[in-house]
């Protein structure tokens, strides 16, 4: 266990969890803290997530990725007390930091990560990438067969190259315009 730090201050830290146990982490840590009286020493617990914009099968959705898979931010004072409750909660194999202690984030990066979390926007998430063979389902170069050239997420389209009349044509299409080989 850590050893009592002077002066105490409250910084966000790293934990580490078994994968896929982010939110079953956090929603446990805030009810240990809340149960075991330790709000004056554990202020916030984060699983940062984007929203973003997937295709797949045809359809666009928008889901939340987490940014980082397998941890949770901790803002908290870190005292002997403190450390125990966050490291004794379920799933948590451990704080970021050297040996047992943990080491804690820079502000400008929590800053940095509220923001992208923040964002209403999502980005397009496309699963073609460039040199992949597809086929386009839909529009007016329908069942051609061709070759992605081109990715742009952000506003969601694709280049590809598709043979019409023995010679190579670029085409820019919808990404919900394709379908990967």
């Amino acid at each position: 266990m850590p050893k009592q730090r002077l002066p105490q201050q409250k910084n966000w830290y790293v934990i580490h969890t078994y994968s896929g146990y982010e939110d079953a982490v956090a929603k446990s840590l805030r009810q240990r803290v809340e149960s075991l009286d330790m709000e004056d020493k554990i202020f916030d617990v984060l699983v940062p997530k984007e929203k973003k914009i997937k295709i797949k099968s045809g359809k666009r959705k928008t889901v939340e990725e987490k940014i980082y898979p397998g941890y949770v931010l901790v803002e908290m004072i870190v005292t002997d007390d403190s450390w125990y409750v966050v490291r004794n909660t379920p799933n948590v194999t451990g704080f970021v930091g050297v040996g047992t202690t943990p080491v804690p984030i820079s502000q400008k990066e929590i800053e940095v990560l509220k923001e992208r979390t923040g964002v209403e926007m999502p980005q397009y998430k496309i699963e073609a990438k460039v040199g992949d063979s597809v086929k386009i389902i839909d529009g007016p170069f329908k069942d051609f067969d061709g070759r992605v050239s081109g990715v742009d997420e952000e506003r969601g389209k694709i280049k590809v190259m598709v043979n019409m009349f023995g010679r190579d044509t670029s085409v820019e299409l919808d990404s919900l315009q394709i379908k990967k080989l």
